[in-house]
């Protein structure tokens, strides 16, 4: 496979799984699959990160992430005990 195919496939991989965590956080449901909300609830981040606020916000948000991706895991490890 010729390499701009593999970087191609790696792109098309990473972009899906971002998508992946929009679904999962639930934000298609919660926006009603509105994209102009969703992108401005993006912007909106893009914008709190450059801010003064930019580092709290990305403390704040990595450690809700960590925590909900941890509960997840344990959630799968006790479903598979069962």
């Amino acid at each position: 496979m010729r390499a701009w195919q593999v970087e191609r496939r790696k792109r098309t991989r990473h972009l899906i799984e971002l998508g992946g965590l929009v679904v999962k956080a639930g934000i298609v449901e919660l926006t009603n699959d509105d994209r102009a909300t969703i992108y401005g609830a993006m912007l909106w981040m893009a914008e709190k990160l450059q801010s003064h606020e930019g580092k709290n916000a990305r403390n704040l948000w990595t450690a809700k992430g960590r925590q909900a991706f941890d509960g997840e895991r344990r959630e799968e490890q006790m479903g598979r005990r069962t």
